[in-house]
């Protein structure tokens, strides 16, 4: 399985209901690696993000307690067990994380290759991922030049799990 997070330099992801920054051509390289694949993301997510609507030309599984939550276009699945039988329908490679918070932390450990967009900025944030720098089960594996987008420089870096 993958994951996608933009976190800043404090590995923080949002604040409230919202992202902390939408990057283009970040935006426009996750549509690209998620083309086709499967997403799981949480309802807030769906919701901050998505509009409440499942992402075209994607495989949708919304991660819900809710039990009345039902989204056109999307499988809903209310617990940790019942996503991880519902994701051993597809190739592994395949699975994208997207968030959020307690998406993120439930599922790390099923996780094979992060895809983080890294921030060089720190944001007034509540919403949090773990830190793969400090993490002996993850290694940097990749990054890229580093970009800006205004004033903010940012990386795009890939972490793997060390098996």
């Amino acid at each position: 399985m993958n994951l996608y997070v933009t976190a800043d330099s404090n590995w923080a992801i949002g604040k409230g209901k919202e992202l902390l920054i939408r990057i283009p051509r970040e935006q426009k390289l996750f549509m690209e690696e998620t083309a086709g694949k499967v997403i799981v993301m949480g309802r807030k997510t769906l919701e901050s993000k998505y509009q409440g609507m499942a992402v075209q030309g994607r495989t949708n599984i919304i991660l819900s307690e809710n039990k009345n939550l039902q989204v056109k276009g999307a499988t809903v699945v209310y617990s940790l067990e019942a996503l991880l039988e519902e994701l051993q329908k597809y190739p592994d490679e395949d699975i994208y994380i997207i968030g959020g918070e307690k998406v993120f932390a439930q599922l790390l450990p099923y996780c094979k290759v992060a895809h983080v967009t890294k921030l060089d900025h720190a944001y007034a944030a509540d919403k949090y991922f773990s830190n793969l720098d400090q993490n002996p089960e993850w290694k940097l594996t990749a990054e890229s030049d580093e970009l800006t987008y205004f004033d903010i420089a940012y990386e795009f870096l890939r972490y793997e799990k060390v098996e």
